[in-house]
Protein backbone atom coordinates (compact mmCIF):
# COMPACT_ATOMS: atom_id res chain seq x y z
CA UNK A 1 0.00 0.00 0.00
CA UNK A 2 1.35 3.43 -0.88
CA UNK A 3 1.98 6.35 0.83
CA UNK A 4 -1.38 8.22 -0.84
CA UNK A 5 -3.24 4.82 -0.44
CA UNK A 6 -2.38 4.87 3.55
CA UNK A 7 -3.68 8.22 3.81
CA UNK A 8 -6.67 7.87 2.33
CA UNK A 9 -7.25 4.63 4.64
CA UNK A 10 -6.36 6.63 7.47
CA UNK A 11 -9.48 8.78 6.30
CA UNK A 12 -11.67 6.52 5.83
CA UNK A 13 -11.53 4.97 9.30
CA UNK A 14 -11.50 8.22 10.81
CA UNK A 15 -14.87 9.13 8.66
CA UNK A 16 -16.55 6.35 9.81
CA UNK A 17 -15.80 6.38 13.54
CA UNK A 18 -16.98 9.92 13.46
CA UNK A 19 -20.08 8.87 11.85
CA UNK A 20 -20.37 6.08 14.32
CA UNK A 21 -19.57 8.47 16.90
CA UNK A 22 -22.60 10.70 16.21
CA UNK A 23 -24.69 7.84 16.36
CA UNK A 24 -23.74 6.74 19.75
CA UNK A 25 -24.27 10.41 21.03
CA UNK A 26 -28.28 10.40 19.49
CA UNK A 27 -30.81 8.51 21.47
CA UNK A 28 -33.46 6.25 19.85
CA UNK A 29 -36.73 7.92 18.76
CA UNK A 30 -40.22 7.94 20.86
CA UNK A 31 -42.62 5.20 20.08
CA UNK A 32 -45.97 7.09 21.20
CA UNK A 33 -49.20 5.65 21.57
CA UNK A 34 -52.12 7.16 19.82
CA UNK A 35 -55.33 6.79 21.60
CA UNK A 36 -58.15 6.26 18.98
CA UNK A 37 -61.55 5.86 20.85
CA UNK A 38 -63.07 4.79 17.64
CA UNK A 39 -61.19 1.73 17.84
CA UNK A 40 -61.07 0.24 21.10
CA UNK A 41 -58.85 -3.11 21.58
CA UNK A 42 -56.48 -2.14 19.03
CA UNK A 43 -53.21 0.18 19.82
CA UNK A 44 -51.92 2.56 17.25
CA UNK A 45 -48.28 3.82 17.74
CA UNK A 46 -46.04 6.24 16.35
CA UNK A 47 -42.58 5.96 15.75
CA UNK A 48 -41.54 9.42 16.05
CA UNK A 49 -38.71 10.14 13.23
CA UNK A 50 -38.68 14.02 13.90
CA UNK A 51 -36.71 13.90 16.53
CA UNK A 52 -33.58 13.20 14.45
CA UNK A 53 -30.68 15.47 14.56
CA UNK A 54 -31.83 16.46 11.12
CA UNK A 55 -35.48 15.96 11.77
CA UNK A 56 -36.47 12.90 9.75
CA UNK A 57 -36.37 9.47 8.96
CA UNK A 58 -34.10 10.38 6.40
CA UNK A 59 -31.62 10.43 8.94
CA UNK A 60 -30.89 6.72 9.16
CA UNK A 61 -31.03 6.05 5.46
CA UNK A 62 -28.60 8.95 5.23
CA UNK A 63 -25.77 7.73 7.93
CA UNK A 64 -26.46 4.46 6.37
CA UNK A 65 -25.38 5.72 3.34
CA UNK A 66 -22.47 7.43 3.86
CA UNK A 67 -21.30 4.03 6.13
CA UNK A 68 -21.99 1.78 2.69
CA UNK A 69 -20.03 4.69 0.46
CA UNK A 70 -17.47 4.69 2.61
CA UNK A 71 -16.48 1.18 2.95
CA UNK A 72 -17.24 0.21 -0.43
CA UNK A 73 -14.49 2.28 -1.32
CA UNK A 74 -16.45 5.41 -3.09
CA UNK A 75 -15.26 8.09 -1.15
CA UNK A 76 -12.26 9.72 -0.10
CA UNK A 77 -10.89 13.16 1.97
CA UNK A 78 -12.10 15.46 -0.83
CA UNK A 79 -15.12 13.83 -2.62
CA UNK A 80 -17.92 15.63 -3.82
CA UNK A 81 -20.86 14.09 -2.44
CA UNK A 82 -24.22 14.61 -5.07
CA UNK A 83 -27.54 13.01 -4.67
CA UNK A 84 -30.84 13.52 -5.87
CA UNK A 85 -33.81 14.22 -3.51
CA UNK A 86 -37.22 15.44 -2.74
CA UNK A 87 -35.89 17.18 0.44
CA UNK A 88 -35.32 15.61 3.63
CA UNK A 89 -32.58 13.18 2.65
CA UNK A 90 -30.47 15.90 0.87
CA UNK A 91 -31.05 17.63 4.61
CA UNK A 92 -28.97 14.74 6.31
CA UNK A 93 -27.12 13.71 3.80
CA UNK A 94 -25.88 17.42 3.75
CA UNK A 95 -25.10 17.05 7.85
CA UNK A 96 -23.39 14.02 7.38
CA UNK A 97 -21.24 15.60 4.79
CA UNK A 98 -20.44 18.81 6.97
CA UNK A 99 -19.29 16.57 9.60
CA UNK A 100 -17.05 15.20 6.92
CA UNK A 101 -15.63 18.39 6.09
CA UNK A 102 -17.33 17.31 2.18
CA UNK A 103 -18.98 19.25 -0.50
CA UNK A 104 -22.76 18.66 -1.00
CA UNK A 105 -25.20 18.83 -3.53
CA UNK A 106 -28.69 18.21 -3.55
CA UNK A 107 -30.39 17.82 -7.05
CA UNK A 108 -34.33 18.58 -6.37
CA UNK A 109 -37.50 19.99 -8.10
CA UNK A 110 -37.99 23.24 -8.14
CA UNK A 111 -41.14 22.48 -6.11
CA UNK A 112 -39.01 21.05 -2.90
CA UNK A 113 -40.36 23.12 0.64
CA UNK A 114 -38.05 26.48 1.02
CA UNK A 115 -37.90 25.57 4.26
CA UNK A 116 -35.43 22.06 3.18
CA UNK A 117 -33.28 23.87 0.61
CA UNK A 118 -32.83 26.08 3.82
CA UNK A 119 -31.86 23.30 5.90
CA UNK A 120 -29.46 21.65 3.05
CA UNK A 121 -27.95 25.32 3.09
CA UNK A 122 -27.37 25.72 6.76
CA UNK A 123 -25.77 22.78 6.71
CA UNK A 124 -23.55 23.55 4.15
CA UNK A 125 -24.87 22.06 0.99
CA UNK A 126 -25.89 23.60 -2.29
CA UNK A 127 -29.34 22.96 -3.66
CA UNK A 128 -29.40 22.46 -6.96
CA UNK A 129 -32.91 23.18 -8.68
CA UNK A 130 -34.76 20.91 -11.68
CA UNK A 131 -38.13 22.14 -12.99
CA UNK A 132 -39.72 18.31 -12.98
CA UNK A 133 -39.08 15.56 -10.91
CA UNK A 134 -37.86 13.15 -13.33
CA UNK A 135 -35.21 14.99 -14.15
CA UNK A 136 -33.00 14.94 -10.80
CA UNK A 137 -31.64 11.13 -12.12
CA UNK A 138 -29.59 12.39 -15.22
CA UNK A 139 -28.42 15.88 -13.62
CA UNK A 140 -27.29 13.80 -10.48
CA UNK A 141 -24.97 11.66 -13.09
CA UNK A 142 -23.94 14.57 -15.05
CA UNK A 143 -23.08 16.25 -11.83
CA UNK A 144 -21.15 13.55 -10.60
CA UNK A 145 -18.98 13.13 -13.16
CA UNK A 146 -18.44 16.58 -14.37
CA UNK A 147 -17.01 17.09 -10.65
CA UNK A 148 -15.16 13.53 -10.22
CA UNK A 149 -17.99 13.07 -6.93
CA UNK A 150 -20.10 10.18 -5.88
CA UNK A 151 -23.63 10.31 -6.81
CA UNK A 152 -24.65 8.42 -3.42
CA UNK A 153 -28.35 7.46 -5.58
CA UNK A 154 -30.52 6.52 -2.84
CA UNK A 155 -33.08 4.90 -4.87
CA UNK A 156 -30.35 2.06 -6.02
CA UNK A 157 -28.81 1.60 -2.60
CA UNK A 158 -31.44 2.61 0.25
CA UNK A 159 -32.38 -1.72 0.21
CA UNK A 160 -28.84 -2.69 0.59
CA UNK A 161 -27.40 0.06 2.73
CA UNK A 162 -29.20 -0.94 6.06
CA UNK A 163 -28.57 -4.17 7.54
CA UNK A 164 -32.04 -5.58 7.91
CA UNK A 165 -31.28 -8.18 9.99
CA UNK A 166 -30.95 -6.21 13.27
CA UNK A 167 -27.99 -3.79 14.16
CA UNK A 168 -30.46 -1.07 15.51
CA UNK A 169 -32.23 -0.29 12.44
CA UNK A 170 -35.75 0.91 12.71
CA UNK A 171 -37.93 -2.69 12.34
CA UNK A 172 -35.73 -4.31 14.99
CA UNK A 173 -36.04 -0.60 17.12
CA UNK A 174 -39.86 -0.84 16.93
CA UNK A 175 -39.74 -4.59 17.87
CA UNK A 176 -38.09 -3.87 21.40
CA UNK A 177 -40.19 -1.06 21.75
CA UNK A 178 -43.03 -2.59 22.07
CA UNK A 179 -41.73 -5.57 24.01
CA UNK A 180 -43.85 -4.37 27.21
CA UNK A 181 -47.10 -3.24 25.60
CA UNK A 182 -50.50 -5.22 25.38
CA UNK A 183 -49.94 -6.38 21.84
CA UNK A 184 -46.03 -6.53 21.56
CA UNK A 185 -46.10 -8.01 18.42
CA UNK A 186 -47.52 -5.58 15.84
CA UNK A 187 -51.06 -7.18 13.69
CA UNK A 188 -49.13 -4.41 11.26
CA UNK A 189 -46.43 -2.04 10.29
CA UNK A 190 -47.58 0.45 8.11
CA UNK A 191 -44.97 2.70 6.14
CA UNK A 192 -44.82 4.92 2.98
CA UNK A 193 -42.61 4.56 0.04
CA UNK A 194 -40.22 7.21 -1.22
CA UNK A 195 -36.95 5.12 -2.06
CA UNK A 196 -38.61 1.47 -0.64
CA UNK A 197 -35.27 0.73 1.18
CA UNK A 198 -37.45 1.60 4.94
CA UNK A 199 -40.48 -0.96 3.86
CA UNK A 200 -37.17 -3.63 2.45
CA UNK A 201 -35.59 -3.11 5.90
CA UNK A 202 -38.79 -3.79 8.15
CA UNK A 203 -40.28 -6.51 5.64
CA UNK A 204 -37.11 -8.08 5.36
CA UNK A 205 -36.69 -8.20 9.33
CA UNK A 206 -40.09 -9.22 9.81
CA UNK A 207 -39.56 -12.40 7.71
CA UNK A 208 -36.14 -13.03 9.55
CA UNK A 209 -37.84 -13.26 12.95
CA UNK A 210 -40.25 -15.14 11.63
CA UNK A 211 -42.83 -12.89 13.06
CA UNK A 212 -46.26 -12.67 11.87
CA UNK A 213 -46.51 -8.95 11.57
CA UNK A 214 -47.63 -7.86 8.32
CA UNK A 215 -46.24 -4.79 6.52
CA UNK A 216 -48.60 -3.02 4.55
CA UNK A 217 -47.36 0.08 2.44
CA UNK A 218 -49.47 3.28 1.68
CA UNK A 219 -48.77 5.33 -1.71
CA UNK A 220 -50.04 8.11 -2.51
CA UNK A 221 -51.62 9.57 -5.80
CA UNK A 222 -49.25 10.54 -8.55
CA UNK A 223 -46.73 7.19 -7.69
CA UNK A 224 -46.52 3.94 -9.46
CA UNK A 225 -45.33 1.43 -6.11
CA UNK A 226 -48.83 0.68 -6.24
CA UNK A 227 -49.63 -0.34 -9.71
CA UNK A 228 -46.06 -2.17 -9.92
CA UNK A 229 -46.63 -4.30 -7.02
CA UNK A 230 -50.11 -5.90 -8.48
CA UNK A 231 -48.75 -6.16 -12.00
CA UNK A 232 -44.79 -6.38 -11.54
CA UNK A 233 -44.67 -3.90 -14.66
CA UNK A 234 -41.48 -2.25 -13.93
CA UNK A 235 -41.44 -0.32 -16.81
CA UNK A 236 -44.52 2.07 -15.65
CA UNK A 237 -44.14 5.52 -15.67
CA UNK A 238 -45.52 8.64 -14.54
CA UNK A 239 -45.18 12.30 -16.23
CA UNK A 240 -45.32 13.90 -12.96
CA UNK A 241 -44.49 13.06 -9.28
CA UNK A 242 -46.58 12.92 -5.91
CA UNK A 243 -48.28 16.01 -4.33
CA UNK A 244 -46.91 14.40 -1.18
CA UNK A 245 -43.32 15.44 -0.53
CA UNK A 246 -41.11 12.78 0.43
CA UNK A 247 -43.29 9.22 -1.14
CA UNK A 248 -44.11 8.25 -4.06
CA UNK A 249 -42.07 8.21 -7.14
CA UNK A 250 -43.21 8.47 -10.94
CA UNK A 251 -41.00 5.40 -11.71
CA UNK A 252 -40.55 2.13 -10.06
CA UNK A 253 -37.31 2.45 -8.15
CA UNK A 254 -34.83 -0.46 -7.61
CA UNK A 255 -34.90 -0.11 -3.94
CA UNK A 256 -38.86 -0.61 -3.82
CA UNK A 257 -39.21 -4.78 -2.92
CA UNK A 258 -42.37 -5.69 -3.32
CA UNK A 259 -42.21 -9.38 -2.07
CA UNK A 260 -41.80 -8.40 1.35
CA UNK A 261 -44.82 -6.12 1.47
CA UNK A 262 -48.16 -7.99 2.16
CA UNK A 263 -50.78 -5.20 1.37
CA UNK A 264 -50.86 -2.48 -0.51
CA UNK A 265 -52.84 1.01 -0.07
CA UNK A 266 -53.53 3.42 -2.41
CA UNK A 267 -54.18 6.99 -0.56
CA UNK A 268 -55.82 10.30 -2.55
CA UNK A 269 -53.79 13.21 -1.24
CA UNK A 270 -56.88 15.26 0.02
CA UNK A 271 -57.47 12.19 2.60
CA UNK A 272 -53.51 11.97 3.29
CA UNK A 273 -53.95 16.32 4.15
CA UNK A 274 -57.16 15.36 6.12
CA UNK A 275 -55.77 13.03 8.48
CA UNK A 276 -52.11 14.65 9.15
CA UNK A 277 -54.39 17.94 9.88
CA UNK A 278 -56.70 15.73 12.55
CA UNK A 279 -53.35 14.51 13.69
CA UNK A 280 -51.93 18.05 14.36
CA UNK A 281 -55.47 18.35 16.20
CA UNK A 282 -54.58 15.49 17.97
CA UNK A 283 -51.17 15.65 18.77
CA UNK A 284 -50.74 19.58 19.09
CA UNK A 285 -47.68 19.75 17.02
CA UNK A 286 -47.01 19.96 13.11
CA UNK A 287 -46.12 16.57 11.43
CA UNK A 288 -45.29 16.22 7.27
CA UNK A 289 -47.73 15.22 4.79
CA UNK A 290 -46.30 11.65 4.35
CA UNK A 291 -47.31 10.92 7.89
CA UNK A 292 -50.72 11.89 7.27
CA UNK A 293 -50.65 9.27 4.58
CA UNK A 294 -49.62 6.51 6.75
CA UNK A 295 -52.11 7.21 9.53
CA UNK A 296 -54.62 7.02 6.90
CA UNK A 297 -53.87 3.32 6.07
CA UNK A 298 -53.44 2.41 9.61
CA UNK A 299 -57.00 3.43 10.15
CA UNK A 300 -58.33 1.48 7.22
CA UNK A 301 -56.68 -1.24 8.89
CA UNK A 302 -58.05 -0.51 12.23
CA UNK A 303 -61.84 -0.31 10.66
CA UNK A 304 -60.96 -3.84 9.64
CA UNK A 305 -59.82 -4.87 12.09
CA UNK A 306 -62.38 -3.81 14.62
CA UNK A 307 -65.21 -4.66 11.99
CA UNK A 308 -63.89 -8.57 12.40
CA UNK A 309 -63.57 -8.62 16.16
CA UNK A 310 -60.09 -8.12 16.40
CA UNK A 311 -57.54 -6.90 18.59
CA UNK A 312 -53.70 -5.92 18.32
CA UNK A 313 -51.51 -3.19 17.69
CA UNK A 314 -50.44 -1.16 14.96
CA UNK A 315 -47.66 0.66 14.28
CA UNK A 316 -46.59 3.57 11.41
CA UNK A 317 -44.01 5.74 10.93
CA UNK A 318 -44.13 9.68 11.85
CA UNK A 319 -41.69 10.74 9.61
CA UNK A 320 -41.53 14.50 9.93
CA UNK A 321 -42.23 17.33 11.38
CA UNK A 322 -44.78 19.27 9.79
CA UNK A 323 -42.93 22.87 10.60
CA UNK A 324 -40.79 22.15 7.25
CA UNK A 325 -43.94 23.01 5.27
CA UNK A 326 -45.79 25.67 6.68
CA UNK A 327 -45.33 27.42 2.95
CA UNK A 328 -47.15 24.48 1.48
CA UNK A 329 -49.33 21.86 3.81
CA UNK A 330 -50.05 24.27 6.11
CA UNK A 331 -51.02 26.86 4.00
CA UNK A 332 -54.58 26.57 2.96
CA UNK A 333 -54.14 28.77 -0.44
CA UNK A 334 -51.39 26.46 -1.63
CA UNK A 335 -53.69 23.42 -0.23
CA UNK A 336 -56.57 25.09 -2.34
CA UNK A 337 -54.55 25.22 -5.63
CA UNK A 338 -52.61 22.19 -5.39
CA UNK A 339 -54.27 19.28 -3.54
CA UNK A 340 -58.29 20.98 -3.92
CA UNK A 341 -61.27 20.86 -1.31
CA UNK A 342 -60.09 18.32 1.61
CA UNK A 343 -63.34 18.92 3.55
CA UNK A 344 -65.03 15.77 1.75
CA UNK A 345 -61.67 14.12 2.82
CA UNK A 346 -62.38 15.19 6.08
CA UNK A 347 -65.61 14.33 6.42
CA UNK A 348 -64.96 10.67 5.04
CA UNK A 349 -62.33 10.53 8.35
CA UNK A 350 -64.68 11.08 10.43
CA UNK A 351 -67.10 8.45 8.75
CA UNK A 352 -64.28 6.20 8.80
CA UNK A 353 -63.76 6.46 12.38
CA UNK A 354 -67.47 5.90 13.27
Amino acid sequence: MNTEDTCTRSWTNRAIQIIESDYQRSADTHLIKLDVEAFPGIDIYLKDESTHPTGSLKHRLARSLFLYALCNGHIGPKTPIIESSSGSTAVSEAYFARLLGLPFIAVMPKSTAKKKIQQIEFYGGTAHLVDHSDEIYAESHRLAQELNGHYMDQFTYAERATDWRGNNNIANSIFEQMKLEQHPVPTWIVMSPGTGGTSATIGRFIRYQRCNTQLCVVDPTHSVFYDYYHNKDATITLNRGSNIEGIGRPRVEPSFIPGVVDEMIKVPDAHAIATMQWLHNKLGRKVGPSTGTNLYGVFQLARRMRDQGETGSIVTLLCDSGERYLDTYYNPQWIAQTIGDVQASYDHLQTLMA
